[in-house]
């Protein structure tokens, strides 16, 4: 840069570019992410453009996302079992210094299940497979031939 001058990419963006994987993976858009960094959206387009290193972090921390999001729809759409714990404070002795200290001990075990989310299946149907799943279907049809207009008994040739 002219007089040695450093750009703001360099003071603001380029510093932070694991903090911006991070923020990224966190779930953050990239407006915030501008924001946040201090930058208008328009140069942190415009660096996303001339800086690749930028560009990857941010590739890098929404890929981590996006797959843990699909991870979590598949899983809602076929539902799945979990266990539940409780657990319960209780007094254990120390046999090294002779005295007592607070444990947690498992007290019950509960094998739980959430049904399958219809709402998830739909979802994921009409992503995986649009041309099966999707609400409107596209027709081709070919209207380049005459029309024929057909006249209600009870209407006039201008009605």
């Amino acid at each position: 840069m002219a007089g040695g001058r450093k750009s703001k990419y360099q003071t603001h963006v380029e510093p932070k570019l694991l903090l911006i994987e991070a923020w990224a993976r966190d779930g953050m858009i990239q407006e915030d992410i501008a924001k946040k960094l201090g930058v208008a959206m328009s140069s942190f387009s415009d660096y996303k453009n001339k800086f690749p290193e930028l560009s990857d972090a941010l590739k890098r921390g929404q890929e981590v996302v996006d797959v843990e999001v699909e991870n979590a729809l598949f899983k809602r759409a076929l539902g799945y079992r979990y266990d539940e714990v409780t657990r319960e404070a209780a007094k254990e002795l120390d046999e090294e210094t002779g005295e007592y200290k607070t444990v947690m001990v498992e007290t019950k075990r509960v094998t739980k299940e959430v049904q399958p989310d219809v709402t998830a299946q739909i979802f994921w149907l009409k992503n995986r497979k649009p041309e099966t799943w999707r609400d409107k279907k596209e027709v081709d049809a070919d209207v380049s031939g005459s029309m024929q207009v057909i006249f209600d008994a009870g209407m006039t040739k201008d009605e």
